[in-house]
């Protein structure tokens, strides 16, 4: 029998707004979302990609139909409210139902639908159906780093005015060999701070690193919110984002590698920034605690 394990919102907002070119939403096997609400609440709004799961005539509740749930690398459920294991609702119910053929642990979404529904309103819907070209075309969210303020995207998103807006995005960093954040392009009143770098082992991240953080630490400190953005979203971007943790939260480099590779398994900052992000935790620390020769660097 899988473990059960609560899942937070922001977790499985990341899940949801994982992208390699296209969505993965489209992977027949990366991910088996389950609504354990009542039909009829299922029909008026749930989370985008969301199957309801049925119930038999003693209440117990039955596998998603054409779900292959054990070849499934991530299984999340959700009903209307759950914010614990220890309540016996049914998403508690149902988890223990798909647990039973599930691989993978099986997460309990905590605060159910009216929690996620509340933080990410843009992925409610009422569409039920979709063909795999709509699935591999949904539009992806930047991940998100720090719950309502710290935000990791490609250059793509950071044009996206739906995107700004329904994130709620205050300031921008922008990474890039030249601006492409043009004024036109941003909608409403953000704050655009570029930062000329190319994604080459050669580039100088480090002597910005100061300055990001600062910048990061006033809007956040503030409340706002901000989103960091590099042309593909996986290399410099993500060494800004560890280099932030590092400096913000004290996490050690290996640390801060860990949680932003959960955030998106894809990022990889080049062998050139792994060097400058060893450099800036001497700088932080006072001593290179993590090895960056490991294998899982």
């Amino acid at each position: 029998m899988a473990e059960i394990i609560i899942f937070e919102p922001l977790e499985l907002y990341n899940l949801l707004n994982q992208c390699c070119r296209v969505s993965r939403l489209a992977e027949i096997n990366y991910l088996c979302l389950v609504d354990a609400r009542e039909t009829q609440d299922y029909t008026t709004s749930h989370i985008i990609t969301a199957k309801n799961v049925k119930v038999d005539s003693e209440g117990t509740f039955l596998l998603p139909e054409a779900v292959e749930v054990d070849s499934m690398q991530h299984v999340v459920v959700y009903d209307n409210n759950t914010s614990n294991l220890l309540e016996q609702g049914r998403a508690a119910e149902c988890a223990q139902a798909l647990a039973k053929v599930s691989l993978s642990p099986v997460h309990v979404v905590r605060g159910g639908f009216q929690r996620f529904s509340g933080l990410y309103p843009f992925l409610r819907t009422e569409k039920i159906i979709y063909t795999i070209t709509e699935l591999e075309n949904l539009k992806s969210y930047p991940v998100e780093i720090i719950a309502g303020l710290l935000y990791m995207g490609d250059q793509k998103q950071s044009m996206d005015s739906s995107v700004l807006k329904d994130l709620k995005i205050s300031a921008v960093i922008s990474i890039s060999q030249r601006d492409t954040l043009e004024p036109k392009s941003i909608q409403g009143n953000q704050s655009v701070l570029h930062i000329p770098a190319a994604d080459s082992v050669a580039s100088d991240l480090y002597s910005s690193f100061e300055r990001i953080c600062s910048f990061i630490g006033t809007h956040i400190n503030m409340g706002s919110r901000v989103l960091i953005v590099s042309r593909q979203g996986r290399s410099r971007c993500s060494a800004v984002v560890i280099a932030f943790l590092m400096h913000h939260l004290k996490y050690t480099l290996k640390d801060a590698w860990r949680y932003v590779l959960k955030c998106k398994p894809n990022m990889r900052p080049n062998t050139g920034f792994l060097q400058q992000l060893s450099d800036w935790e001497l700088h932080i620390t006072g001593s290179k605690v993590t090895n960056i020769s490991e294998p899982n660097f």
